[in-house]
């Protein structure tokens, strides 16, 4: 579970530095990153280090999700000045 977790989040992060789908394929496997993390981390059956990766993978996917939505407010903003620019 724990790499699973771990390979989502680090491909959230590579996709949020892609082009244009990029953005929204972070936000989308930040939150899958996050949710399976997640149930890595509350599974009490298992070690240590698994348990340790799984909240790794929690926190990059988190930050995956925020880059990628940061990059979305930036577009929407750029979008909503070029509009302003226009009339």
């Amino acid at each position: 579970m724990s790499r699973l977790a771990l390979t989502l989040a680090f491909a959230a992060m590579v996709a949020a530095a892609l082009p244009s789908p990029g953005l929204y394929l972070a936000i989308g496997l930040g939150i899958a990153a996050i949710g399976v993390g997640w149930l890595g981390y509350t599974d009490r059956a298992a070690p240590g280090a698994r348990r340790l990766a799984a909240a790794a993978a929690l926190t990059v996917g988190a930050l995956g999700l925020l880059l990628g939505s940061a990059r979305v407010v930036m577009t929407l903003v750029a979008i909503d000045r070029i509009g302003r620019m226009l009339g």
